[in-house]
């Protein structure tokens, strides 16, 4: 063994055990990482020799990466670009518009019986006869995403749905309970920011329609979702999420009455924000929880139940639950209630395990 490995031997051992003075600490820029510099302060000590330097060409250093706090929200979509997946199941009822622009599900079925009137479609994709004035639903989403490049990921969600209609506009008839696979989606995500503090994205996915729209499994179409993601570390214990994103159909049913112009289906404007507390943590452990208030603004479309012109309306939610970290994993449990008339449910129940590696 050569005098050099010895001496860096010793200088890894002794690290801990240096003065104050012998020891510096940098911060390797916003990455996360801290680099430990073992070359000693001078000693001018008269007849005394430095405890591991030669000189500063042997100079030793050890770096100890620091895992950045993760996402802790459980609606907001994540702005960190990491090997992860995700088990997801949600509760929900209370729909009242279910396929309000083509967004939760097809174009009612009930328009293919409506021979001679102006609204007959008898392509219409949807579920029918019957028009759902409630309706509940509980989803199972299985997602992976994976890191393929330094701040570049891909990822692919398979959900699946089960529809329960609790009832429906009188004389329109009905339809019974329905369940399967829905709409595949699959996309990408680039953080152009990725510090110790901020992580900014931008995310892209395409819905594919795998679901069968003629049971409320789909809606029929392609959709395209850009978006932008915002992660920012407010404090040791404070974290603040957020998200702006536009949901855009590609074609959809016709409109109503088919005659006119554009699809049923329509843009959509979507926002979130969420800040996270810590109020545990032991480093191998910790408990966030969460408030969110996520919102959608439909700018365009049709809808069947409630006004017929889905454009212009307004839904917000609020979301409370909490996120629990442990080793590689977390878990997410929460509520979220509309605030606004207009909704995609009145309540729901979420539950989430995240595994990233």
């Amino acid at each position: 063994m050569t005098r050099w490995s010895f001496a860096s031997l010793c200088a890894v051992a002794l690290a801990t055990a240096l003065p104050a003075s012998a020891q510096q600490l940098a911060p390797a820029g916003d990455a996360g990482i801290t680099t430990l510099d073992l070359r000693p302060a001078d000693d001018e000590t008269p007849g005394r020799q430095p405890l591991l330097a030669q000189s500063q060409a042997q100079a030793t250093t050890v770096s100890v990466t620091r895992r950045r706090r993760g996402s802790m929200v459980g609606y907001i979509d994540d702005a960190s670009v990491e090997s992860n997946v995700r088990i997801r199941f949600d509760a929900a009822g209370g729909n009242s518009v279910p396929d309000r622009a083509e967004f939760f599900y097809a174009k009612c079925g009930c328009y293919r019986g409506l021979a001679g009137n102006p609204a007959f479609d008898p392509d219409a994709p949807g579920p029918g006869p019957g028009i759902v004035t409630d309706l509940q639903f509980q989803q199972l989403y299985l997602e992976g995403e994976a890191e393929v490049a330094p701040h570049f990921s891909v990822l692919g969600q398979v959900p699946l749905r089960w529809l329960q209609p609790q009832s429906f506009v009188p004389g329109s008839g009905s339809f019974p309970n329905h369940g399967g696979i829905g709409d595949i989606r699959a996309g990408v995500k680039l953080a152009f920011v990725d510090t110790a503090t901020t992580i900014a994205t931008v995310k892209a996915q395409v819905y594919f329609p795998t679901g069968d729209a003629l049971n409320g499994l789909g809606t029929d179409h392609v959709s395209v979702e850009p978006a932008f993601l915002l992660w920012n570390a407010l404090s040791p214990k404070v974290t603040l999420e957020s998200q702006f994103g536009v949901w855009l159909p590609v074609g959809g049913a016709a409109p109503v009455p088919t005659s006119a112009e554009g699809h049923f289906a329509g843009r959509l404007f979507y926002y979130g924000i969420g800040p996270a507390f810590t109020v545990y943590d032991t480093g191998r452990k910790s408990l966030a929880p969460v408030v969110e208030l996520v919102g959608w603004h439909v700018q365009e479309g049709f809808e069947t139940a409630g006004t017929g012109d889905a454009s212009g309306t307004d839904i917000l939610n609020l979301k409370i639950g909490a996120r629990f970290v442990v080793n590689g994993g977390s878990f997410y449990a929460g509520w979220g209630h509309a605030l606004t008339d207009a909704a995609w449910y009145t309540d729901i129940v979420r539950f989430e395990y995240r595994y990233n590696f």
